[in-house]
């Protein structure tokens, strides 16, 4: 039995060859970021299909189906689906009661007239056209690219899709405004011979199924397992007290980092704690002005000049609340003495990595070869063992 690995894990992993020499296409699990765990596979269903199945195409492109025929579906099954025109191929990512849950966190009510329905277990004749639909699909692109420059329009094809029967495509297309494709999809239609839908999509979609490495070193999170883009916005580095700029937190489709929402809500409950400080803190040794904080360990800094060029203090967040408290009674509060030896501790330890960004700090530098003046020099005369000049 022959094993073919496919490059596409979202339209199948490998094909495999059976007995009758025909080629059928299966799928790994959790290999695809479309892929969902169904956390809830243990436990026994008490005889209920559902009917409902979750089945997922190309990019971020999933739906919801009938199973209506009442086929034993796992993911990974290969299955031929309702579509507006045909039928669709597509790979089951999720059946059971998990099924339900995914409808309820996306307010979809359960109306099996709504669905669309499964028809069958994808034949071998079904996935050998599916299989060449997809391999049209770049150089399509590719043509429908050279088509809309010709046009002049002002917008970019990022990808196409082909339906499972063949006779559909959709493609994705990235534009700042609206734009008027009608020529083009006439000149699409006339030159593939196919039913054209062109939906439009947002530059992090681009990002993702273009894909690249990001700034941590590993593959965009929206090419590798992203499905789906939460807002994004500039409260978020304001939280995390991060300084505004747009070469660091922007990522490659030119919009704010999605990491950037990662590690809000740690911040979020840090920051509970820290006391709104507003105006100066009254001590002994004179008013301080707060500068910045250090959310995760809990500490905030406050300098004796307004402009921050003056001497550093480094107290807790418990601390300020206590001489914020005597300060409303009227009372200056003293400095603890030992805080301000942490402080000339920390500036101590301070080190400039001034030099150290050179592209030329890690070249082997060569030795200078110094000339012994006192050998090599003919004014003067060798001298021997006893001091007298040689005869």
């Amino acid at each position: 039995m022959r094993i073919h690995y496919a490059s596409d894990c979202e339209r199948g992993c490998y094909k495999r060859q059976n007995d009758e020499q025909q080629w059928d296409v299966a799928a790994c699990q959790g290999c695809c970021k479309l892929a969902a765990l169904d956390w809830l596979r243990d436990l026994p269903y008490n005889g209920q299909t559902y009917g409902i199945c979750e089945i997922r195409f190309k990019n971020t492109h999933k739906g919801y189906y009938s199973n209506v025929n009442e086929l034993v579906l796992a993911p990974g099954d290969i299955v031929a689906v309702e579509a507006a025109t045909g039928h669709d191929v597509g790979i089951v990512s999720l059946t059971g009661p998990l099924v339900i849950r995914q409808l309820m966190r996306k307010n979809s009510r359960m109306n099996h007239d709504e669905f669309k329905k499964i028809y069958r277990r994808a034949k071998p004749f079904d996935i050998e056209i599916w299989q060449e639909a997809i391999a049209r699909e770049h150089v399509t692109m590719i043509k429908s690219r050279q088509i809309a420059a010709a046009l002049k329009l002002d917008m970019k094809i990022g990808d196409v899709e082909f339906q499972g029967d063949g006779t559909k495509a959709i493609f994705y297309y990235i534009a700042e405004g609206r734009v008027d494709f009608r020529e083009l999809i006439k000149r699409l239609a006339d030159e593939f011979h196919i039913r054209i839908e062109m939906r439009q999509i947002g530059v992090r979609q681009e990002a993702g199924l273009i894909g690249g490495i990001g700034i941590c070193g590993r593959e965009l999170c929206c090419s590798q397992w992203m499905s789906g883009f939460t807002t994004v916005n500039t409260g978020v580095a304001r939280w995390q007290d991060m300084a505004f700029n747009p070469q660091k937190l922007t990522g490659q489709c030119g919009r704010l980092k999605c990491c950037l929402n990662y590690e809000i809500s740690t911040y979020v409950d840090a920051q509970k704690d820290f006391p709104n400080v507003t105006e100066p803190i009254e001590t002994v040794e004179g008013r301080l002005f707060l500068q910045k904080t250090d959310i995760l360990k809990g500490i905030m800094c406050f300098t004796t000049d307004p402009g921050g060029s003056g001497d550093t203090v480094l107290l807790p967040v418990e601390q300020v609340k206590e001489i914020m408290a005597l300060n409303k009674k009227g009372i200056k509060a003293p400095v603890v003495s030992h805080q301000q030896e942490k402080n000339a501790e920390v500036l101590t330890n301070y080190k400039t990595v001034e030099g150290e960004d050179s592209i030329t700090r890690f070249d082997k530098k060569q030795k200078s070869k110094q000339r012994n003046r006192r050998h090599h020099s003919p004014s003067k005369q060798k001298q021997t063992s006893s001091g007298q000049p040689a005869q």
